[in-house]
C-alpha cells in the first residue's frame, strides 16, 4: 500500500503520510486498518463504518519513529495469536495523549487515559487500546534495546499513565511532543538527543516504579539535567540566558550545573548556543518566514547580528545569506560540530 499524496498541504510535511481523505469511502475501512497495523504492529482493529477515516504521519529517526494520528474511534486488539505470528516484537510504543480519552489494557493493568496523559505499551504482549471519541496521538515507537529495559522493567510501565501535573509527566511530555511534532525537521543530531531524553526519562520512570529513585542516584540527577534543557528550550528566546542564571533558576552551585553537562561533552554556553543556531537554522529555511537575518537573530537570543553571522559560519560552513538561499539543503540540516563560545 503506497501512502495516499492527494493533499498538497500535507504532502509538504517529512515522512510518509497515511490518509483515508481522497478515498472512496468503501475502500477507507481497510486502508485505514492496514495503516495503522503497518504503523504500531499487526493488530485487530474495529471502527464504526459512519466514522473510518483518519491520517497518520510517521518519520523515522534512525531506528526509532515519530508518529502523530489523528483518528475517530476505534479499538485495537493485540491478541497472543498475533504475538507469535511472525518474528518477535521487541517494540515498546510511548503515546501522549493530545486529544480525546483513550482506555488501554495490558499486563493485568487498565488505566482510563485523558489529554495530556503519557502511557507506554509493549508490542511483544497482548494489549487492546480503546479510543471511545476523535482523538490524536503523538508517539515514539522504538525497540526495546534501545530503551535499555529488560521485560521485567518494562512490564511495570505498561498502562501505568503519566499525568500531565506529575513531575515527571511535566518532564516528558513536552520532549515527546517536540521530538513528535519536529520530526524530520531538526538537524539529526537534535533528533538523536530529544530521543534520548524520553528514554532517560522512562528509565527513571521505570525505577520509580521499582522504588530505586532518589535525588542523589545518577537518574535523579539525569532528571535534573533534562529539566534543566527544558528551562533552556523555553527560554531560548531570552538573551539574558547565561548559565549563572541558569544555574540560579534551579537553585544549584554553577560548578554544580557544569558538572552536570560533562556527560554531553559540551559546556552549559556552548549547549545554549547550539539550540539557537539551530532554531534560526530552521527559520531561515522556512518558506513563509519573510524575516531579516538579523531579525530571525534576534528572535532566538542573539543581540549582534555580526556575532550570530561569525558563529553560523563556523557552526554550518556558509553564511546564514547562503543557507537561506540553498532551499534544496532543507530540511537536512548537518551536525553543529566545532561550536564557538560566546
Amino acid at each position: 500500500m503506497s501512502p495516499d499524496s492527494s493533499r498538497p498541504e500535507l504532502d509538504q510535511l517529512p515522512g510518509t503520510l497515511y490518509t483515508t481523505a481522497s478515498l472512496p469511502i468503501h475502500r477507507r475501512r481497510a486502508y485505514w486498518c492496514d495503516s495503522l497495523s503497518r504503523t504500531f504492529g499487526a493488530v485487530d482493529t474495529t471502527v464504526p463504518d459512519e466514522v473510518c477515516c483518519g491520517t497518520i504521519r510517521t518519520v523515522s529517526l534512525g531506528r526509532l519513529r515519530a508518529v502523530t494520528v489523528d483518528g475517530g474511534p476505534l479499538s485495537a486488539l493485540r491478541t497472543r495469536r498475533l504475538v507469535a505470528r511472525g518474528t518477535k516484537d521487541e517494540y515498546v510504543v510511548v503515546k501522549l495523549l493530545a486529544r480525546g480519552v483513550a482506555r488501554l489494557e495490558q499486563d493485568g493493568r487498565e488505566a482510563l487515559l485523558g489529554p495530556g496523559d503519557i502511557f507506554v505499551y509493549d508490542r511483544a504482549r497482548p494489549f487492546r487500546l480503546h479510543f471511545p471519541q476523535s482523538f490524536r496521538t503523538k508517539s515514539l515507537v522504538l525497540p526495546r534495546d534501545v530503551l535499555g529495559l529488560g521485560e521485567p522493567d518494562v512490564t511495570r510501565i505498561t498502562a501505568s499513565p503519566l499525568r500531565p501535573d506529575t513531575p515527571l509527566g511535566g518532564l516528558l511530555s513536552p520532549f515527546l511532543a517536540g521530538l513528535v511534532d519536529g520530526a524530520g525537521t531538526y538537524p539529526p543530531h537534535t533528533g538523536e538527543l530529544m530521543a534520548r531524553n524520553i528514554i532517560d526519562l522512562l528509565g527513571v520512570l521505570a525505577d520509580e516504579r521499582l522504588g530505586r529513585t532518589s535525588a542523589d542516584t545518577p537518574c535523579g540527577n539525569q532528571a535534573l539535567l533534562l529539566r534543566i534543557q527544558a528551562f533552556i528550550e523555553r527560554h531560548l528566546a531570552d538573551p539574558d540566558l547565561t548559565p549563572q542564571a541558569i544555574a540560579r533558576a534551579h537553585r544549584i552551585s554553577l560548578r554544580h550545573l557544569h558538572r552536570l553537562f560533562e556527560g554531553e561533552d559540551v559546556t552549559v554556553g556552548r549547549w545554549v548556543q547550539r539550540r539557537r543556531l539551530e532554531a534560526c537554522g530552521r527559520d531561515l529555511v522556512r518558506p513563509a518566514n519573510s524575516s531579516t537575518i538579523a531579525a530571525v537573530a534576534h528572535r532566538w537570543g542573539f543581540t549582534s547580528a555580526a556575532h550570530f553571522s561569525r558563529v553560523f559560519r563556523a557552526a554550518y560552513g556558509m553564511s546564514p545569506r547562503e543557507w537561506r538561499e540553498a532551499q534544496d539543503m532543507a530540511p537536512y540540516i548537518p551536525s553543529l560540530t566545532g561550536l564557538i563560545e560566546t
